[in-house]
């Protein structure tokens, strides 16, 4: 993409390597460094996976410089105790001012189909997952739903009561003003005022 988005947020990491490990091979100007790291630089990374696929990337490393590594040279210079974590300043015990997210599911692909929306209130910086949770307590019987856990983070494998098949290639999209969220469900922040929508469809 234009903005150095390659693929999407969670592709750059091993996108940036494979990038540096055979940049000899491309000419300077068929995809743009310094755009690539900035899209990375910006992104507020959550999930372990993603971390680990994006940090020897921004050394100039790749998964394959391992087979290379000489653990014995480094023994010496690792550091060999942790750090103590600093607390975030100012921000301990600060309620959060509360935002209203609109929700609706959306079923026209498979059996009865159907529609529901609502509104829910969550403190400013809840993730989507929180959103579902709260949409979830106040309706269970139209958005109860459920998740799996992966390296990724939570995936919706069920709302409704409708889940999602690999036989039938169906999955639950997630979608913001149309078009389809880049971040899972646990690391997804809605704004204030968003509509967010979760359309069953397929692949």
């Amino acid at each position: 993409k234009r903005n150095g988005m390659i693929g999407n947020i969670y592709s750059m990491g091993l996108a940036l390597q494979a990038l540096e490990a055979t940049r000899k091979f491309y000419a300077p100007w068929q995809w743009d460094c310094a755009q690539a790291f900035s899209v990375v630089s910006a992104h507020d990374y959550q999930q372990p996976t993603a971390i680990a696929q994006v940090l020897p990337a921004l050394v100039g490393r790749s998964y394959l410089d391992v087979a290379g590594l000489d653990c014995a040279a480094t023994k010496d210079t690792s550091p060999n105790r942790q750090l103590p974590l600093s607390p975030v300043l100012g921000t301990h015990g600060v309620p959060r001012a509360p935002i209203q997210v609109h929700y609706s599911i959306t079923n026209t692909l498979q059996g009865k189909h159907f529609h529901y929306s609502t509104s829910v209130t969550v403190p400013r910086g809840s993730t989507l997952l929180r959103v579902m949770e709260v949409a979830a307590e106040e309706n269970p019987e139209a958005f109860s739903f459920q998740t799996e856990q992966t390296s990724w983070g939570a995936y919706v494998t069920s709302i409704h009561g409708l889940a999602a098949s690999t036989e039938d290639r169906t999955y639950w999209q997630f979608l913001s003003a149309g078009d389809a969220l880049e971040e899972g469900v646990s690391t997804y922040k809605p704004h204030a005022g968003e509509h967010i929508q979760a359309v069953f469809s397929t692949y």
